[in-house]
């Protein structure tokens, strides 16, 4: 009987020790014996896949439900004249002679944008370039199609940003929450949601971001180009129609603005990121409008390897100076390389833009070029963009 009793004793330590202390016995032995004695069955690879697809795809329509209704389009209403070269056919000289003929009205409404509310009241956030003809008048549309039209727009002159006033005031729109930019790292999955093409309302995409800290051209010879930095690379799919309209993170939470896309390529779209536009939106709640220090220049960075390369220094390497702009009053030439604002750094990751954004309208600034193999410090007083 005490044999017995030993055994089961013997017995139950051991099951216990297996259970318990499993990660030794599985060094010391090679297996766990608890697998052994109590088997399980493992989950199929096909089981695994299809709960990260199911995962995946509560995440986006789950994004799309929250922030969906808070996405809008922006449409153009306009009338323009134009000439019909064909209006006396039988006339060849009237054909010729466009001052002859009568131009028609020819009225223009369609879709060109997109954007996102930030504000119950009604506050819409949209890129600028959406917004440029300062003749037409713009309407906001609703994902359930109501109709806003558009009682002023405020132009930043610095970033391709505007911000739409409309009245929603009786309705009460649902603002989105805005994120953080300044942790997003590469490869994180980004929903982009917009007016694609100008026709297909609250198409929604996703993707990765692909890039951080870029510098792009953005706009037209028509509308004219603008620097844009430390904007977001993304694989997400934006088209003409996109712009204005948020770039989302899983937890629909706004972390940029679509801005443009790269010409003649596929899959690469770029955003703002959304602490600028935060920045903005301080200002502007403020203020009540765009009060930006303006220096008046264009540039482009020049990254440490190039410097090194040419005998050259890493800075903004100027290619435009604005006339009558507190650059060219200060001394800045065409050629120089800002390397400093009042001892401050410009570099890729600092750029010259950044610094000068956060300087006053009327301070004096001591800004450090490199200038035909040698450094120049010159006074610039910055003023008001208008």
């Amino acid at each position: 009987m005490i044999k017995k009793l030993l055994k089961l004793i013997i017995f139950l330590i051991i099951v216990m020790a297996a259970v318990v202390g499993g990660d030794i016995f599985e060094r010391a032995f090679g297996f766990r014996l608890a697998d052994k004695i109590f088997p399980q069955k493992a989950p199929l690879k096909e089981t695994i896949v299809q709960r990260r697809v199911l995962n995946e795809e509560s995440v986006v329509t789950e994004v799309v439900e929250k922030c969906g209704s808070s996405v809008v389009t922006v449409g153009i209403k306009k009338t323009e004249k134009v000439f019909n070269p064909f209006e006396d056919f039988f006339d060849p000289f009237g054909f010729f002679n466009i001052s002859k003929q009568t131009p028609k009205e020819q009225k223009i409404e369609q879709d060109i944008g997109s954007g996102f509310v930030v504000a119950k009241d009604g506050l819409i956030v949209t890129n600028k370039h959406v917004v440029s003809d300062t003749s037409a008048q713009y309407r906001v549309f609703t994902k359930d199609n109501q109709l806003y039209e558009v009682q002023k727009i405020y132009r930043d002159p610095v970033n391709d940003l505007a911000i739409l006033k409309i009245d929603a005031s009786k309705d009460g729109l649902k603002p989105v929450e805005l994120g953080d930019s300044s942790n997003l790292k590469v490869g994180q999955f980004v929903i982009a949601i917009g007016a694609a093409l100008g026709e297909f309302r609250n198409t929604v995409t996703t993707g990765v971001i692909s890039g951080l800290g870029r510098t792009i051209s953005a706009g037209s010879p028509f509308q004219g180009v603008e620097n844009l930095d430390n904007v977001i690379q993304t694989d997400a799919a934006i088209n003409p129609g996109n712009s204005g309209g948020p770039l989302l993170n899983s937890l629909g939470q706004v972390i940029g603005v679509n801005v443009a896309v790269a010409s003649g390529a596929q899959n690469i779209g770029f955003t703002l990121p959304i602490n600028t536009v935060k920045e903005t939106l301080d200002n502007f709640n403020k203020t009540g409008q765009f009060s930006r220090p303006f220096l008046g220049l264009r540039y482009r960075d020049i990254e440490a390897k190039e410097a090194i390369t040419k005998g050259w220094v890493e800075g903004a390497g100027v290619v435009e100076v604005v006339s009558g702009s507190p650059a060219e009053s200060g001394g800045i030439k065409v050629g120089d390389i800002i390397t400093k604002i009042d001892n401050e750094k410009i570099t890729t990751k600092n750029p010259l833009s950044s610094v000068v954004s956060k300087k006053k309208v009327g301070q004096e600034i001591k800004v450090t070029v490199w200038r035909d193999g040698s450094e120049a410090t010159l006074t610039v007083v910055l003023k008001e963009t208008s």
